[in-house]
């Protein structure tokens, strides 16, 4: 039989046997005075072990419910990313207004193809997943119509003073005049570089051209009272000189990428107009 152990209620000694003492040894109570002790089972919670165990499972409970919250709102965060892509797209082209609207219908109504060129200006496939991922030496353009005028849309992005920059740059059917822009950025300074995303910035950029004479030029954005030779201008940002100057950076670089397409179609397009041949 099992070693039992009992408690003196009257000095709280403890006993060890199969039954309680005649009487307590330290104080003299009778053995009626005496409690069994009986040991609880299961988790000692002032334990190590039990508050490792129980702290793990928490985090394997609480990791499975985020996990099964992230898949579960993977496709709507995928849909929303999807259409403030197609707002930013859209809104590079002046005339359409998105205050209310539904950006998605508009986006089908106002972009009629999606095509992606190689490096040499050749339209090298049309795309019809939104969500397509460019590889290098691809360079996605979009093709919308506006009021009976073809637009192209080239994607824009490169660095400011604090972090990323980018946007669109819609071009008119002559491939060269601008007919807008949009810019956004990740973290520039409220008030100063931030203002490329203001329509006083952007619309500046209305009208100018990205070729002089048949060759690549971009567009300058230049302090107040400077002048590019040989390019068009607009005024940069009032203390975001570093900004204003990375937009004018990410013209140029962006836009170069796609003056083999612009200049062959163009040239293709004005000896047509002429009823010529080309080689």
């Amino acid at each position: 039989m099992a070693t039992k152990k009992y408690r003196c209620k009257v000095c709280g000694y403890i006993h060890e046997g199969k039954t309680a003492p005649e009487s307590c040894p330290v104080c003299k109570a009778p053995a009626s005075e005496f409690e069994e002790i009986v040991e609880k089972r299961g988790f000692n919670k002032e334990n190590s072990t039990y508050i490792f165990v129980y702290t793990s499972v928490i985090i394997v409970i609480v990791s499975l419910l985020l996990s099964f919250t992230s898949g579960a709102l993977k496709s709507r965060q995928a849909a929303n990313m999807e259409l403030d892509k197609k707002k930013q797209i859209l809104s590079s082209l002046p005339a359409v207004n998105l205050e209310g609207a539904d950006a998605a219908a508009l986006y089908n109504t106002y972009i009629k193809k999606y095509i992606i060129l190689d490096a040499n200006g050749e339209v090298s496939k049309e795309i019809e997943d939104f969500n397509y991922k460019v590889s290098k030496d691809e360079y996605p353009l979009y093709i919308a119509e506006v009021e009976g005028q073809t637009k192209y849309i080239i994607p824009l992005n490169g660095a400011g003073l604090w972090g990323a920059i980018w946007g669109y740059i819609a071009l008119n059917d002559d491939k060269n005049t601008v007919y807008g822009v949009y810019f956004s950025h990740a973290s520039e300074t409220p008030g100063l570089g931030a203002n490329i995303v203001t329509p006083k910035f952007r619309d500046q950029f209305v009208g100018k051209e990205v070729m002089k004479e048949g060759s690549f030029a971009s567009i300058a954005v230049m302090k107040a009272g400077q002048t590019a030779e040989g390019q068009d201008q607009v005024d940069a940002i009032s203390g975001g000189t570093i900004t204003s100057k990375g937009v004018e950076s990410m013209l140029k670089n962006c836009i170069g990428n796609y003056i083999t397409f612009l200049k062959k179609t163009a040239q293709t397009e004005n000896v047509a107009k002429e009823g010529g041949n080309t080689l």
